[in-house]
């Protein structure tokens, strides 16, 4: 009776410990504002947006993610062509870095989550669980919500 009770107080105290790792208190990796934009079904493509903060004391990467949403998910970021002409490619390097101390974007218009081959529409309301995996932290479950396309990126103090 005794071991039983030893080995679930340690089961808790592992799985408490595990929790910390994506609480949004000081000292740890916070991740906010995880959403993406609403498209039909016909578009293949989709991409999750969202922003880290590293609070910790060491440097810290987002190697990858996944979801069950998108037959392959990939680390994206735009840039400039010739010709001015915006693309978009796997970030060089393969890593999102996230220095200790510092806040990260994943944006529109910038770094971001690329859902490849969607297996689904993606609607207003929608919660898409993405895992994201980590360097020093591991894996951390987040949901995007997914949110009216036409409306973000629109600055509401200019009207539009």
């Amino acid at each position: 009776m005794i071991r039983g009770l030893v080995l679930f107080l340690l089961l808790v105290m592992f799985v408490a410990v595990g929790c910390t790792a994506s609480s949004s208190g000081s000292g740890d990796l916070e991740i906010e504002d995880v959403w993406g934009r609403s498209s039909p079904t016909v578009a293949q493509n989709g991409a999750f947006y969202m922003t880290l903060t590293n609070g910790s004391g060491e440097d810290e990467q987002l190697l990858s993610a996944e979801s069950d949403a998108c037959g392959t998910v990939e680390l994206h970021e735009m840039y400039m062509k010739e010709n001015d002409v915006m693309g978009m490619r796997p970030i060089p390097g393969g890593v999102v870095s996230i220095p200790k101390g510092e806040t990260v974007e994943l944006k529109v218009g910038g770094m971001h989550v690329m859902c490849i081959d969607k297996q689904g529409a993606f609607e207003v309301g929608d919660s898409i669980p993405i895992t994201l995996h980590f360097s020093g932290t591991g894996a951390i479950e987040v949901t995007a919500e997914i949110r009216d396309s036409e409306m973000e990126g629109m600055d509401m103090e200019d009207g539009g």
